[in-house]
């Protein structure tokens, strides 16, 4: 008999706190609409530890109750940052309890607070970001994309925050997440000039933008073509999980992204940087030649070859490879410069020769002979020095450079009329 009176006494309780919750969240209600928000947010506390046993339907109402008195402190300035990552955290839950009870009452009722929510986080992000509060912002960004997961673009751009906050383990998790859902942010941007802000504004469609266009109120419309960004997700994962001394899983992580998507080529290139990274040179070079293999006209490939082959001390191979990557893109600089920095890297050795021979006729002539090659390797430099300062007249470092090549070679006019420029 005990037993039954026990059981009456915990559903006799289990009532009383039912009725307790309703009553609360009544309160609450009534407070709000009185623009009592604090007083609102207090009864809610007190609730809170009794809202795990509620009904489904009784959890949404609290939760929807909260993250409009969260907004509306936070609405009005009243420690607006807390304040809105609890209504949106309030909010998050809402479409949670009712994805599981299947009903949407609240959540239709609560869409415009919650697109609200999302871009006053998402426009709050950015300023935190300016300010390198990157923690802060990623957060945010995270909490935008809990109110709305359709939108994941907002957890792409929570998962980069989060490695520029350094905090790789929460970075990570958001990558892993991206990977599940094999997101690639590959899409199109239609863009055209606010004739009222001069500022360029975003449409959906080029239907959109162009309607904009013909009424005058938009001008130079642009159509922007947005990369996937599966090689930076993945690229990303794998320095996390190298950093994290787990080579082998970055390796099968970019191993099963290729498998899931087989023309991303950016996802080679990764997996390339990868075998880089843990000095692999023999893989990373045949994945490069995969890739070149698809583009063969891509010259940041090529250049990177040259590169390798540079670190390698295949000085030939590397010659190749930055001429040919100079052949695909005549304005690469940087291909100018290494090709420049290959020719004059010969002259430590023949500087060191020379300084190790005396002043016998058989060293003299053998100093005339290594002079001369000295010689002929500033010369052979030339042509990719000012070539590289034609695309980039401001670069120091080059114009010091072809300075010294011009005084050892002793041409006082091309060394007097670049020092001109330099001034």
């Amino acid at each position: 008999m005990k037993s039954k009176y026990v059981i009456l006494a915990s559903a006799l309780l289990i009532s009383v706190a039912t009725f307790a919750q309703k009553d609360e969240i009544k309160a609450a209600e009534k407070a709000l609409k009185k623009g009592e928000s604090k007083e609102a947010a207090t009864i809610l506390q007190g609730a809170e530890s009794l809202i795990s046993s509620a009904s489904d339907a009784e959890k949404a109402q609290f939760f929807f109750v909260k993250g409009n008195v969260y907004l509306d402190l936070a609405n009005k300035g009243i420690d607006a940052d807390k304040n809105l990552s609890l209504a949106a955290s309030a909010y998050s839950d809402l479409i949670a309890a009712e994805n599981t009870s299947g009903k949407s009452k609240y959540s239709t009722e609560a869409a415009k607070s919650i697109t609200q929510i999302k871009y006053k986080l998402i426009n709050n992000a950015i300023a935190d970001s300016k300010a390198e509060k990157h923690a802060e912002s990623a957060k945010k960004l995270y909490d935008a994309y809990l109110l709305d997961k359709k939108d994941t673009l907002n957890l792409y751009y929570a998962a980069s925050t989060y490695v520029n906050a350094k905090d790789y383990d929460t970075a990570l998790k958001m990558y892993e997440e991206l990977k599940k859902l094999n997101y690639s942010g590959k899409g199109t941007n239609y863009l055209a000039v606010n004739k009222l802000t001069g500022e360029e504004d975003l449409f959906t469609t080029a239907q959109e933008r162009d309607r904009m266009v013909k009424m005058g109120t938009h001008e130079k419309p642009t159509t922007e073509v947005i990369p996937s960004k599966r090689g930076e997700i993945y690229k990303n994962m794998a320095l996390i999980l190298v950093q994290n001394g787990k080579t082998e899983e970055a390796k099968k992580a970019i191993a099963e992204a290729r498998a899931a998507n087989p023309d991303d080529t950016s996802l080679i290139l990764t997996e390339a940087n990868l075998y880089l990274e843990t000095k692999d040179f023999d893989t990373y070079k045949k994945l490069i030649s995969e890739v070149l293999a698809k583009n063969p006209n891509d010259a940041d490939l090529v250049f990177n070859l040259g590169v390798l082959s540079a670190n390698a001390k295949n000085t030939v191979e590397a010659e190749k490879y930055y001429e040919r990557a100079i052949e695909i893109n005549p304005k690469y600089l940087n291909a100018y410069i290494n090709m420049a920095a290959l020719k004059l890297e010969a002259e430590g050795a023949i500087i060191n020769e020379m300084n190790k021979l005396g002043t016998s006729d058989k060293d003299m002539k053998r100093y005339t002979v290594l002079k001369t090659q000295r010689q002929n390797i500033f010369k052979a430099a030339i042509p990719y020095l000012v070539k590289a300062l034609e695309i980039d007249p401001k670069n120091q470092d080059v114009s010091k450079t072809l300075l010294g090549v011009y005084s050892a070679l002793e041409m006082t006019a091309e060394k007097k009329a670049l020092e001109a420029k330099m001034k």
